[in-house]
């Protein structure tokens, strides 16, 4: 049987008996669109997904992008992708239909989209980013910029990227110098950029940069940065002419390889034109909205992967026989099993189903927090998704990397020295994964921002609000009849993150930064086993309530909402145990690594 990416099940379990898709359409925006309309266009994605990005992922894995005559030249399968991709329309999904979008929900563009990204990441890669920045444009571009680009970005002739990265500054967008000079209605913009994803190819006729730069005499740090489009070539009349924008390396990655990532520099001639987006000095508030955006999406990507690692190995495990019942080994005149057959084969499967659909769980419900952000009925909702959304991003953006790392080591682990091997995709899977924690942000710096700003905001409020849906879970499952001890541990541990994370803003208040953040990385740790926890506690609601009123059985799945019972109980009793041991590390401060010198090493 052919993966099937993502489980149809799964999705449809979780968009109509967990998210309640049924009340986002009701939502005035979505006004033109219906469960049917929604299941042609996720049953469009699932087609493309497997009849043609799938097949094509190995290929395409196997000859990454070359740079040839000051080019950069992709695999010749991305050139047949790229216009059934367009044609799908996914640039601009969500987008109204006034900017050419489709004005779907971003928890049925996302769902979508989870195909897409399974069935080759590298593919929707170019899509994504061009997404994230076309946004950027409609948001915060002048009239004349939205009129130039932005039709031409949302329909695929063009595609976007996103420029921060400078060489010798990293992630410390406050070190970035590329330099911005006025020169009439535009700027001249000169230096370098680095791990610029999709930065030159040969799919589009242009390619348009957003671009943070220094304007000349702008104050130092963050506060100074301003945003710039930068298109590779600019439209002079009803042509395009080059722009001073320079492929200067192209990187060899270990993943992701169907989409380059190049250095690029802005000016060697002194004629590279950027426009201003926005306001000078606010260009790093702008970038999050495209930021943010991509976090969820390397989440999504993040998901996808592990899923596909999941179903592969399940598939294996069900046909590989290997080895004999633990009560008869020693009888070899017994055929051999499956190896599905063996509990340790059976746990590790477990776990990657834990990590697969907790994750698809906690990302589709960051894409309903964003639909409420914008559309729920009252300021009041909006304001309090967006907190939550704000809350939860470094988790969404680091679990399903992290986690979804383990679990396609897990897919590999299962297919044994076949595993390890190139012509099994476990080690291609594993490989384009790794790039997800690294990705929009490494996991240390998620869970400084965690930590250090958004659990923090407004007093703790978000987490307070969160808190309050954990216990709305915990109240249903107990009118569901799942068992009390799954609930009570949660509770147990919103008690646990709630009184760590006052104990560490007082000691943050109190002069201890360094102190309060020492074990971020714990406490991103912890809170992501704590929000899967609620994931999980609220699929077995559900899933006990369809048993207990007979609809596994009227549907002939009882087997499924059994299987999410035991994943359930998987996670709870395996995970949360964890929680405070690693709150014990962070309130205690625990300082062996602070205390180590660079020459200790």
């Amino acid at each position: 049987m052919p993966n099937p990416l993502i489980s149809d099940r799964e999705l449809a379990f979780l968009l109509d008996e967990v998210l309640d898709l049924h009340a986002v359409l009701a939502w005035p925006a979505f006004a033109e669109h219906d469960r049917a309309s929604v299941e042609a266009y996720l049953d469009a994605c699932r087609r493309l997904a497997r009849e043609a990005l799938w097949p094509s992922y190995r290929a395409i894995d196997a000859e990454p992008p070359v740079f040839r005559d000051g080019r950069v030249h992709v695999h010749p399968r991305l050139s047949e992708l790229w216009p059934k991709l367009r044609e799908l329309g996914i640039i601009g999904a969500t987008r109204p239909v006034a900017v050419g979008g489709q004005a779907l929900p971003l928890t049925v563009s996302l769902a979508a989209q989870l195909y897409l990204m399974a069935g080759n990441l590298s593919a929707y890669g170019y899509a994504g980013l061009t997404s994230g920045a076309g946004h950027l444009v409609e948001v915060f571009g002048s009239a004349e910029l939205r009129a130039r680009y932005l039709p031409q970005m949302y329909e695929g002739r063009w595609t976007g990227t996103m420029a921060l990265t400078e060489p010798h500054a990293g992630s410390s967008l406050a070190d970035l110098t590329t330099v911005a000079v006025p020169a009439g209605d535009h700027y001249l913009l000169t230096g370098a950029k680095i791990f610029i994803s999709g930065g030159d190819h040969d799919l589009a006729e242009n390619i348009v940069h957003m671009v943070l730069a220094r304007i000349v005499g702008a104050p130092p740090g963050v506060r100074g940065i301003s945003l710039f489009l930068v298109p590779a070539r600019r439209p002079e009349g009803d042509r395009l002419v080059p722009n001073d924008v320079r492929v200067t390396g192209l990187i060899h990655k270990i993943g992701w390889r169907g989409i380059p990532s190049l250095a690029l520099s802005f000016g060697d001639e002194g004629d590279c034109r950027g426009w201003l987006v926005g306001e000078p000095h606010r260009g790093l508030t702008y970038m999050f909205q495209m930021m943010n955006e991509a976090r969820i999406m390397i989440g999504a990507n993040g998901v996808a992967t592990a899923s596909v690692g999941y179903h592969e190995s399940l598939a294996y495990a069900r046909e590989r026989p290997q080895g004999r019942p633990a009560d008869a080994r020693a009888d070899a005149t017994r055929p051999q099993i499956p190896i599905i057959e063996h509990a340790d084969v059976r746990r590790m499967l477990l776990r990657q189903k834990a990590i697969v659909e907790g994750g698809l769980g906690l990302v589709l419900h960051a894409a309903r927090l964003a639909d409420a952000s914008e559309h729920a009925p009252t300021a009041e909702e909006q304001a309090r998704a967006r907190r939550q959304l704000d809350l939860l991003t470094p988790i969404v953006k680091t679990f399903p990397a992290e986690r979804g790392f383990e679990a396609n080591a897990l897919a590999l682990q299962i297919h044994g020295g076949y595993g390890y091997s190139s012509e099994y995709v476990p080690e291609a899977l594993l490989r384009d994964q790794k790039l997800n924690t690294i990705h929009e942000g490494t996991s240390g710096i998620q869970g400084l921002d965690l930590l250090g700003r958004k659990a923090m905001a407004e007093g703790g409020l978000a987490l307070r609000e969160l808190i309050a849906d954990v216990e709305a879970v915990c109240a249903r499952a107990a009118t569901a009849g799942v068992d009390e001890a799954w609930a009570a541990a949660l509770r147990e541990a919103s008690a646990t993150v709630g009184g760590l994370t006052a104990a560490l803003g007082a000691r943050g208040l109190g002069g201890d930064v360094a102190g309060m953040l020492l074990h971020s990385a714990d406490y991103l740790e912890l809170c992501s086993i704590w929000v899967i926890g609620w994931q999980w506690l609220a699929q077995a609601a559900v899933a006990r309530a369809a048993l207990a009123a007979g609809r596994g059985e009227a549907r002939g799945d009882a087997g499924f909402y059994e299987g999410k019972l035991a994943a359930a109980q998987y996670w709870l009793r395996t995970e949360l145990p964890r929680i405070p041991h690693l709150a014990a590390l962070c309130r205690d401060a625990e300082d062996s690594y602070a205390r180590m010198r660079p020459d200790w090493f």
